[in-house]
């Protein structure tokens, strides 16, 4: 097996791995916390709660039930590779949350005569935590190239089209619907019910994002100073941060001096040290410090990998 082979077959099976994981996470966090706590959310697996609330129906079957229609207009839109990951997310977290649901409040209230969910009557870590957990599976499933189906379609579908957005807060505001069903649905629980409905999906959308974006975020700096001192921050950044930076010339508008501009984007953890060598080097040199939320390139996202 050649080396391109190899780097194929590694990344497809991180990306299987991550998106498996995501969906062992999928019933935890909906099915332990969310469900049990009586709390809804947002997207089909709000739908298919808000049915489970209304009629008793599994919340699994259902969410697999809605998906159908929408995994068929994902393959229209997204082609046959994003049908199929979609397609093993959908059954794989569709059976796991079934089976989740089957095990917490059939199979063990039946064999030992006691209810064992939910793990706590405490509405704020019901939200807080079923939220995390499920916005921490479905970025994994995400940033896999995968999706869990449901509203993620026309989510996806609206990040193309508007792509200044994240796809987050576009998550979000297809949710506030569903949000305004579930309070009719969980009506019974009184106003803490939707409180801690809307604080788990607020919950899940940081979360999400952090997953989805976090690890490609990084800060930028544009380092102004004298020819001399920047080639030495230049070096120093090379080996002590194994980072990398870029020259750029530049003119100085009211001295009319020469300056070297210097562009380097660290991982946030390194930026403490990046700016410490800024100081030991040159205390006056001129610093522009910004936040960067995607980096394409070596140690980054590839170029040409799938805009989330």
């Amino acid at each position: 097996m050649d080396d391109n082979k190899k780097l194929l077959l590694n990344d497809f099976l991180k990306r299987g791995l991550m998106i498996t994981i995501g969906c062992i996470l999928y019933p935890v966090g909906v099915v332990i916390f969310l469900q049990a706590g009586g709390l809804a959310t947002g997207g089909a697996t709000g739908i298919a709660l808000i049915v489970n609330k209304l009629t008793g129906f599994s919340t699994g079957v259902t969410a697999f039930l809605i998906n159908i229609p929408l995994m068929l207009w994902g393959l229209k839109v997204f082609g046959r590779r994003f049908f199929l990951s979609t397609l093993y997310v959908i059954a794989l977290s569709s059976a796991l949350t079934w089976l989740t649901e089957y095990i917490f409040f059939t199979a063990i209230p039946q064999s030992t005569g006691a209810e064992v969910l939910p793990l706590s009557d405490n509405g704020l870590v019901n939200a807080v935590t079923g939220g995390a957990v499920f916005g921490f599976g479905m970025g994994l499933i995400f940033r896999g190239g995968a999706s869990s189906g449901g509203t993620d379609i026309p989510v996806k579908v609206l990040r193309k089209a508007f792509r200044h957005i994240s796809t987050g807060t576009i998550t979000l505001i297809t949710d506030v619907a569903i949000i305004a069903c579930s309070a009719f649905a969980f009506r019974d629980e009184g106003m803490d019910a939707l409180f801690f409905t809307v604080l788990s999906v607020v919950v899940f959308t940081v979360v999400f994002d952090m997953v989805l974006y976090g690890g490609n975020s990084a800060k930028m700096v544009l380092i102004i100073s004298e020819k001399e001192r920047a080639e030495r921050m230049s070096a120093r950044i090379l080996t002590e941060l194994d980072g990398g930076a870029t020259f750029i010339e530049g003119r100085g508008a009211y001295s009319g001096g020469d300056k070297a501009v210097l562009l380097s984007v660290v991982k946030p953890v390194m930026y403490p040290r990046l700016r410490d060598i800024v100081r030991e080097e040159d205390g006056e040199a001129f610093m522009i410090v910004c936040s960067a939320k995607e980096i394409y390139g070596e140690g980054y996202m590839a170029a040409d990998e799938e805009e989330k």
